[in-house]
This record gives C-alpha cells, sequence and structure tokens, in this order.
C-alpha cells in the first residue's frame, strides 16, 4: 500500500510502526470473511481493510469525522484477519495507535470518557470491585473450594523445598477472576502443585493493563505494565520458570509488554523478559506430563477457543490437543474462528452486536449434543454462560 503519513507522524516512532504496518497491506480483502463485525453489518467501514483506510486517511492529514473513531470502537480486537492476512499485516498494533491518535484529534464527549473512566476503575480497584459481586453475589460464576489438608500439606512441602523459586511458578490471578471465579485460580494451583510446582500467586491489584489499554488509557496502561515489570522481575532473578496466565486476555497483553515498552529506554530489555518467559497454562501444562489426569470416562465437550488464544497468542489447538490427550472427546465446531462477542469491555458499549455474536457463538457450540462447555478465558466464559443453560467452565476446571 502507497503512504504518505505527515512529517510529524514520520518523526515519531509510532508513526514509523503505523506505516511499515500500512506499507504491508495489499488490500486483498481476505480479511473481509475473517471479520465478525463486517460479517454483521456489511459495512466496508466496518471491517479490518476499511479501518486501515480509516486511520491511513488520518496519518495523513485528512480530516476525522466523528463517526470514524466509532468504527474503530465496533472492532472487537479479536485478530482473526491476522490470522487469515496472507501479507501478516499486524493489524492489533495498527489499530492501538490508529485510536490512541483519533481519539486527541477528536476527543469523545465528556459523557463518554467519564463511563470509561468509571468502568476502568471499577475492574481495576480489588476492593471496589469484590464490594460490588460481595453486594450482587448473581454476578459471580463459581465459588471459591477449599482446599483438603492433603492439598494444603503438599503446598506446604512444594514451599519448604530448597530449591523452591526454581520450582516455582508466577501465576497472574487477574483483577476481576478471583471475585467472579475464583475456582479457576484454585484448580490451576492444585493442577500445578500435583505436577510438582510451588505456585506464587500475584495480588488482585497487579491488574495486567488490557482494561486501560482498550478503554482510552493508553498512558495508566503503560504505567501498570511497569509497576508489573518491577514487581515481577525480582521473581525472576531468583529462579521462577515462568509466568503463567489461565486468562488468555492477560495471556496476550502479557506477551506484549515488549511491544509497548520497546521504546522506553529504561523498560524495553525487562519487558521483553517479561515476555519471553509469559505463556498461557495451556502451553505450560503441555510441555509437562499430564499422564495423571488421564480421564477414561470418554467424555464428550466442546471447547470454545478465545480469539485471544487462538488468534492473540496463536495458540490455535493447543487446549484441544491436550483434552485429547487425557482422554476427552471434543466436539467439532462450525466457525470456531469468530469471536464470541465478549471481547473485554466490549459486550457493555455495543450490546446488540455482542448478543448477536453469542447466539451465533452458541448455536454452533451447541450443534452437537454436549454436556459441558469448556473455555480458556474468564470474559468469554462469563459472556456465554449468560446465553445457554449449559454449563460453561474453564477447562483447567475438569482436571
Amino acid at each position: 500500500m502507497q503512504t504518505q503519513l505527515l512529517p510529524e507522524w514520520l518523526d515519531k516512532p509510532e508513526g514509523q510502526t503505523a506505516d511499515k504496518i500500512l506499507r504491508s497491506c495489499v488490500h486483498c480483502g481476505f480479511c473481509l470473511s475473517a471479520c465478525p463485525t463486517y460479517g454483521l453489518l456489511r459495512n466496508e467501514l466496518d471491517s479490518p481493510r476499511g479501518r486501515i483506510y480509516l486511520i491511513k486517511s488520518m496519518l495523513e492529514g485528512n480530516e476525522v469525522s466523528k463517526d470514524s473513531l466509532s468504527h474503530l470502537d465496533r472492532c472487537l480486537t479479536c485478530r482473526s484477519c491476522e490470522t487469515t492476512c496472507p501479507s501478516g499485516v499486524d493489524y492489533g498494533h495498527l489499530l492501538d495507535i490508529g485510536r490512541e491518535a483519533m481519539e486527541k484529534q477528536s476527543p469523545r464527549p465528556l459523557w463518554q470518557r467519564l463511563i470509561r473512566f468509571a468502568l476502568r476503575k471499577s475492574l481495576t480497584t480489588p476492593w471496589y470491585f469484590n464490594s460490588l459481586v460481595w453486594l450482587m453475589p448473581f454476578l459471580r460464576h463459581s465459588k471459591a473450594v477449599a482446599f483438603t489438608v492433603n492439598e494444603l500439606a503438599l503446598q506446604q512441602r512444594l514451599a519448604d523445598r530448597v530449591d523452591v523459586m526454581q520450582s516455582s511458578v508466577l501465576l497472574l490471578s487477574g483483577c476481576v477472576q478471583p471475585a467472579l471465579a475464583p475456582n479457576i485460580n484454585q484448580a490451576s494451583i492444585k493442577v500445578l502443585n500435583r505436577l510438582g510446582f510451588n505456585v506464587i500467586q500475584t495480588p488482585q491489584s497487579q491488574c495486567c493493563g488490557s482494561v486501560s489499554q482498550h478503554l482510552s488509557a493508553e498512558d495508566a496502561a503503560r504505567d501498570q505494565v511497569r509497576a508489573n515489570i518491577d514487581a515481577w522481575i525480582p521473581y525472576l532473578d531468583q529462579g521462577v520458570k515462568a509466568i503463567v496466565s489461565n486468562a488468555s486476555g492477560c495471556g496476550v497483553m502479557l506477551k506484549d509488554y515488549g511491544h509497548l515498552l520497546r521504546n522506553d529506554a529504561n523498560y524495553a530489555e525487562k519487558a521483553q523478559r517479561i515476555s519471553a518467559v509469559s505463556q498461557d497454562i495451556s502451553e505450560f501444562l503441555l510441555s509437562q506430563d499430564l499422564s495423571t489426569f488421564t480421564h477414561f470416562d470418554n467424555q464428550t465437550i466442546t471447547f470454545h477457543s478465545p480469539c485471544t488464544l487462538q488468534h492473540g497468542q496463536k495458540l490455535q489447538g493447543v487446549v484441544e490437543e491436550a483434552l485429547r490427550k487425557l482422554g476427552y472427546r471434543v466436539n467439532y465446531v462450525k466457525d470456531a474462528h469468530l469471536c464470541c462477542g465478549s471481547a473485554g469491555t466490549y459486550s457493555m458499549f455495543h450490546p446488540k452486536l455482542s448478543k448477536q455474536l453469542r447466539q451465533h457463538k452458541l448455536d454452533n457450540l451447541l450443534a452437537e449434543k454436549t454436556e459441558l462447555i469448556v473455555t480458556a478465558n474468564i470474559g468469554c466464559l462469563m459472556h456465554l454462560q449468560k446465553g445457554t443453560s449449559v454449563p460453561v467452565k474453564h477447562w483447567i476446571e475438569i482436571l
């Protein structure tokens, strides 16, 4: 693609990145068939190719209408287009640059900014969010399950090892998961303990930064990333093996730390180090001997692969492979590459589109008889459960 970005953009690192990404696009249109919003709306501007043109036009100095940001907002950031693109266009990073620049050039109305600020603070302030869930227990998906005496004894033995740090993993707790579905983290700890790993949980206050990143608070997101790096690097220095996430939305953010802070002289190297050791729990477990969890009942289950797992982290088929190795029969899912409509806070700002995508996803997930739907991300889990009576769990819970 030919580009003529303004000199003021080409002098900036983000402008140079955008120019490189734009030039890699050959506007072939393969992305249209992979885009959930284009599939529903049939508007070129609500497709990856259309949004790329909007961003390109803005960076070249053309006027930005108030509708331009709406088209970018309607993007789920599912990155299905990246998986489909034959040219390897880094659409996700271009969209981040475009949204940030467009908001500065054409600011949102004050009421929209206030709503986004309130939502961001609500989700990432543990005492406040936990209080909301306590006052509205119907929001909770699963309750905490107590560890048995034997499990607690195993935890103590692992923590007392001489080489405890060398046999430890850092488990990202998440900002909303401990309140909404604490059983997911507990199940993860139990599985990792049985495999001989001591588990160090991060505090709930250490949000990965993705909520701020996608709610028009890029500076706040980078500040959170720096704070996390400062808190986690000492563990790596002591020999911790990996930073493990059981929420694929958080996992894709951790793996992006190196890119987010690539121009920060004080943090670029440390951010790359965090990204290098960050793994989704499926990715980490697949390198272990899981035979102790083999399931002999030939149970049929359906797996919903989150976009952040298959498109963001490029781990398509990893969980399905692990489940099959453990003896489960995993149903085929039509259009498995399409988003369920959760997409972080997307369902709150675009409820109509989100519900349409959820219904389409559930129709495909339930096309074959199943007693259980499993997934790998808290956002997808909560969103899908609202639309079906079939239980939806994190796949780690069934281990």
